[in-house]
């Protein structure tokens, strides 16, 4: 019968490597790394609600609500925006009685042409001197092919504004808005550019 292979004695220099080693660990505090399970809250119960009636008698229609999407619409962001320029002039704007001074039409661009022809067009028109100039995007294409992540509809129309809030634009842009239906409605914006120093 063979005796076991006895395992070899480590050397001094095994063991000051261990001593090292030994030396910069510190010591596991499992407590703090193991809580204990907490059983969760029980569900609350839906609040069950009676369905309104229109006046023909029939159930009112539930409102749909996009829960998916975390982004305020456009319309909601331009809505909650703060007026920066003189409020005279924005009704104007808004109404369509302001006439732009300068136009880009963007509409049919990749993201990677638009926003360099968009920066260009901006600081001209800056230089210029124009305050209100009028930025088309189009209203963009339902492209979404129903696949595991949603495609946004008309991408330069919600690029577009946030080119415009962010450097070097930020600088000269005063308000954005939504053009009026004569020059474009929900496919173009409205930008009134800040006055030169």
């Amino acid at each position: 019968m063979k005796r076991p292979a006895r395992k070899p004695r480590l050397n001094d220099d095994d063991l000051e490597l261990w001593r090292r080693v030994t030396d910069r660990t510190e010591k596991l505090d499992l407590k703090s790394l193991f809580t204990p399970e907490i059983d969760p809250p029980a569900p609350v119960p839906p609040e069950i609600r009676k369905p309104t009636v229109t006046a023909m008698g029939k159930p009112a229609p539930k409102p749909r609500r996009n829960t998916h999407d975390l982004v305020p619409s456009l319309s909601d962001q331009f809505r909650s925006a703060a007026v920066q320029m003189d409020q005279k002039s924005f009704a104007r704007m808004k109404r369509g009685k302001l006439r732009p001074e300068g136009r880009i039409d963007l509409h049919g661009m990749t993201l990677d042409r638009a926003h360099p022809a968009l920066n260009r067009f901006i600081q001209s028109a800056h230089r210029s001197g124009k305050r209100l100039v009028l930025v088309i995007t189009g209203k963009g294409k339902a492209r979404d092919d129903g696949g595991p992540i949603p495609v946004r509809h008309g991408v330069l129309r919600h690029q577009v504004p946030q080119w415009l809030a962010t450097p070097p634009l930020a600088a000269l842009v005063l308000q954005v808005s939504p053009a009026h239906i004569s020059h474009g409605g929900g496919g173009a914006y409205y930008v009134y550019l800040r006055r030169q120093r």
